[in-house]
């Protein structure tokens, strides 16, 4: 036989070599992420659930998922161990963040377009804007009395139905 039609052969387990390598690591990397969980970490099981953990065993873990509800896990359906921080800012909806106060946008935008002149502001709000849209019918005529009917109006035109509707 010669190196060329062994050449596909060597390839494909080459291939198959470094495969395998990376899911071993990847593996390993796993069992020693699962081997470093100490009571009292926050974790994330395979199944999504958030929980704390209250004990560990040699293949089994022992976590507090609430109030009164302890729940017993084996090892390797723990998903992730989670640092505090994380922990905290997805079960809790704490923030821990490093930036100073002064970057975070207020809820309330009128504090970022404001002049400075807040009674200026405040006049302005009280104002009633109309945008709708007038019939000259609903005006009464400037040179007209208002006790007086308009003669060049035209009858409204109905399509036949009663008025109360």
């Amino acid at each position: 036989m010669s190196l060329l039609t062994l050449l596909p052969f060597i390839v494909l387990i080459g291939a198959m070599f470094l495969m395998t390598r990376s899911a071993k690591k990847k593996q390993q990397q796993a069992v020693e992420m699962r081997n470093q969980m100490q009571p009292g970490s926050g974790v994330r099981t395979i199944g999504g659930m958030y929980a704390t953990v209250k004990e560990v065993n040699e293949d089994t873990v022992l976590v507090d998922a609430g109030p009164g509800v302890e729940l017993l896990f084996a090892k390797n359906s723990i998903g992730a161990v989670l640092t505090d921080d994380e922990y905290n800012r997805i079960v809790h909806g704490i923030e821990h963040d490093l930036k100073s106060d002064a970057d975070i946008v207020p809820d309330d935008a009128s504090s970022l377009t404001g002049t400075g002149d807040s009674a200026a502001d405040a006049t302005a709000d009280d104002k009633a804007v109309d945008l709708g849209k007038k019939d000259a019918a609903d005006e009464p005529a400037d040179d007209a009395p208002a006790g007086e009917a308009k003669t060049d109006e035209e009858p409204k035109k109905t399509d036949g139905d009663s008025e109360a509707k």
